[in-house]
């Protein structure tokens, strides 16, 4: 390694430790509450609910490859291709804002629109970032990945530790995943952002907590990504557990 990818892999090792860190207290009761709240839905409409959502991040995965610039990333120092990923995050971060603040301004009925919005945002930067850092998002692998970064980033404690194992030895296995357990995946998903924007559907205070969660979440997930894919150019050493 050089001094730029020694430097990297000590910043890496930090997200790391924060990203395992234990919630706060507010955050664990939250989702024990919304754990069981989950429980009492019949479970023929979490199906449909799990449906519903597979198909929409399928149509948005599907989107976002043939809209995606590839390799964009050829021939570029590990340094440069992280200073165009963070560009990319500063471009999507703004788009998610005025997403948030136009749809958390209409209330309700426009705060429903926000879910798929959001999502499709969050997704076309992920393949950005794959293109960048010279992975190809025409294998199923990396399209699997992907959503491991989106999970990793919005999980609770328990699911975030397991997908970070995942990740960290991703070569090992990516064998194993033929598809996501989609079930899992939404509930996480849907928790881990009820929480970020429960207000954004109240009238006069929605723009701009739209705004804000948006911002934070695409933050959060920019760096997330940035992480994940430089762990594994960097081929770190699979962590002991």
């Amino acid at each position: 390694m050089n001094e730029y990818e020694l430097k990297t892999y000590q910043e890496i090792m930090e997200w790391r430790r924060k990203l395992l860190k234990p919630s706060s207290q507010f955050n664990r009761l939250a989702k024990k509450i919304q754990t069981k709240i989950n429980g009492y839905i019949p479970e023929k409409v979490q199906s449909s609910i799990t449906s519903a959502i597979k198909k929409m991040v399928q149509m948005t995965l599907t989107g976002s490859y043939i809209t995606t610039k590839k390799d964009q990333g050829q021939g570029l120092s590990l340094a440069e291709k992280d200073k165009k990923v963070i560009e990319k995050i500063a471009v999507y971060r703004k788009t998610a804002m005025i997403e948030g603040a136009g749809t958390g301004a209409g209330g309700i009925l426009l705060g429903l629109a926000d879910f798929p919005l959001l999502l499709s945002i969050k997704i076309k930067f992920l393949f950005e970032a794959a293109s960048i850092y010279g992975f190809d998002t025409h294998q199923y692998e990396e399209r699997i990945f992907i959503l491991h970064i989106f999970k990793l980033a919005f999980s609770s404690d328990e699911k975030r530790s397991e997908t970070m194992k995942v990740i960290e030895n991703w070569d090992k296995r990516k064998r194993e995943w033929t598809d996501m357990d989609w079930k899992t995946f939404q509930q996480e998903y849907r928790d881990y952002i009820d929480l970020a924007k429960l207000l954004q559907i109240l009238p006069g205070i929605g723009a701009a907590v739209g705004a804000y969660a948006n911002y934070n979440l695409l933050n959060h997930l920019g760096e997330t990504a940035m992480n994940a894919y430089r762990l594994r150019l960097l081929t770190a050493p699979p962590i002991a557990y």
